[in-house]
């Protein structure tokens, strides 16, 4: 039972070091190689944690020969776009100014019914309102609204700024954790941070939660009294 215990372990720590190699990309946004990649490597590791004569260094060497691979097609997809082509595929116009493109539909084996509720993950509810939208290699429709199906923003509306910040606030201390690239990211000096602290008499390990925005406006939520014996 510990030898199980053990090689499920190592083949876990394993895998997550081959996904950190081959990059940060959800389920739904792998390209095909990726995709393959991610299969073999979960079949590789079920076998050698049911099967414990296989050796466990003769399933760890194939899974990092197949992030290997994947790496190397991603250098040369970047580098050639005929490889491009050939390996990720290419977006498809599927609505052109409100009309659906029924040839590009049957190409693509979509149905009405999956274009509608990919038009719907995009706030989209009528395929009059698109004014293109595209079929990416991943899989996902990006649409396009017209501009009477816009959303209204500030810049519409001619509405000045009135100073508000260029970015939303960060999380700057998380659970007694000072993350410096947040204030380094807000233009914000430690010193200015400790002197806050310093006001509400607490310090960095005393703080759950402090956000921050580029203007200095911060919120402080102290750990509860519980969580600060602990």
């Amino acid at each position: 039972m510990s030898v199980v215990v053990l090689r499920t372990v190592v083949l876990y720590i394993a895998i997550v070091l081959a996904l950190r190699i081959m990059g940060k990309r959800q389920l739904g946004e792998l390209q095909p190689a990726e995709l393959v990649v991610t299969i073999l490597v979960s079949n590789i590791a079920t076998l050698s944690i049911e099967d414990t004569n296989i050796p466990l260094l003769g399933s760890i060497l194939p899974i990092f020969m197949l992030v290997s691979c994947e790496v190397l097609i991603s250098v040369i997809i970047l580098k050639s776009g005929y490889a491009r082509k050939l390996i990720s595929g290419n977006p498809r116009i599927l609505i052109r100014d409100g009309v659906l493109d029924q040839e590009e539909m049957r190409n693509l084996r979509w149905s009405i019914d999956d274009v509608t509720e990919q038009l719907r993950m995009n706030n989209i509810f009528d395929i009059r309102d698109v004014s293109f939208a595209i079929v990416e290699t991943s899989g996902y429709l990006s649409a396009y609204p017209k501009f009477s199906a816009r959303p209204v923003t500030a810049q519409m509306m001619n509405i000045p700024a009135n100073g508000e910040p260029d970015a939303p606030p960060m999380t700057v201390i998380n659970d007694g954790v000072l993350d410096r690239d947040a204030l380094t990211f807000l233009n914000l000096r430690e010193e200015w941070l400790y002197k806050i602290l310093e006001e509400k008499k607490v310090t960095v390990q005393d703080v759950f939660l402090m956000t921050c925005d580029r203007r200095a406006g911060y919120s402080i939520e102290v750990k509860s009294k519980r969580r600060r014996k602990q």
